[in-house]
């Protein structure tokens, strides 16, 4: 997406024919996500999921060298040095460690892992728009997208353990799900770039387009999909999500519950009413 002035907020978002855009807007900063992003972009999907005039969200980013680099801790309240222990005592009486035992589980419960939850549990379709690099807790978020689309200049890197850090955000969950575990741990272990063409090969994005081209590709993907069935799409996408943590008598159980569940919608109804009418139908979205 194009450059941003610095006077504008570091998280643009804007609904349009449908779409709600977000944007990640620091690309001097490599578009690292702050706490407030953060919190402002899980209110917002958990708002679009509610918003019958949303029925898809786009997520991108300001600048033309990265999409996201990961989450920016210096932005973090109460963040505190891995290795920092508070003073002892006047009396010599040693304190608590200033990172006890379970903060470090309780910060990514509360913190990235939420945000990921919020994109794979939003009820509209989410693209994300690569533009650029993608590392760290920015390829977990990519990761949990239902579509993504990049740009052939940029990569996508497994940089925990360059930083001697294990994968978050989901990524040890999400990844093998989409390459397979030998080639997730590959990723992982290495934390190599991943070129978008090689990307794309294994499964890692849906597709791959000059840097001038993505706009409108995505923007075409989007207003495709505010058109078409709303809650066909978040009835699909939850079944998808849970085939792969399910066994197939229980799939295929929730299957035919979802199709009882979508046969009530006035867009079921018009899919079939158009097929015997042999005419396009027009989703409403509900």
């Amino acid at each position: 997406m194009s450059t941003t002035p610095e006077t504008e907020p570091e998280l643009l978002h804007r609904v349009e024919n449908g779409v709600l855009w977000i944007t990640l807007n620091r690309p001097k900063a490599s578009n690292a996500i702050t706490w407030d992003q953060r919190e402002t972009i899980i209110t917002l999907l958990g708002e679009a999921s509610a918003n019958e005039a949303v029925r898809a969200v786009v997520l991108g980013a300001a600048g033309e060298k990265h999409f996201c680099t990961g989450m920016d801790l210096r932005s973090s309240p109460g963040t505190k040095s891995l290795l920092a222990d508070a003073a002892p005592a006047e009396d010599g009486t040693p304190q608590p460690p200033a990172r006890p035992t379970g903060y470090a589980s309780r910060m990514m419960k509360t913190g990235v892992l939420r945000l990921t939850t919020a994109v794979l549990e939003c009820e509209k379709p989410v693209i994300a728009a690569i533009n650029g690099t993608t590392a760290g807790y920015g390829m977990s978020l990519a990761l949990a997208c239902d579509l993504v689309i990049a740009a052939d200049t940029s990569r996508f890197i497994q940089i925990f353990t360059r930083r001697g850090l294990i994968p978050d955000g989901g990524s040890a969950y999400l990844l093998p799900r989409l390459v397979g575990p030998q080639k997730a741990k590959e990723l992982m272990f290495f934390g190599d770039d991943l070129p978008a063409a090689e990307a794309l090969r294994i499964g890692v994005v849906n597709k791959v387009v000059a840097a001038d081209e993505l706009e409108a590709t995505v923007r075409e993907w989007a207003e495709r999909l505010a058109t078409g069935p709303t809650r066909a799409y978040a009835i699909t996408k939850r079944l998808v999500n849970r085939s792969l943590d399910s066994d197939r008598a229980t799939s295929f159980g929730e299957e035919a519950d979802s199709v009882e569940l979508n046969m009530t919608t006035r867009d079921a109804n018009e899919g079939v009413a158009s097929l015997m009418e042999r005419r396009k139908p027009e989703y409403y979205g509900w």
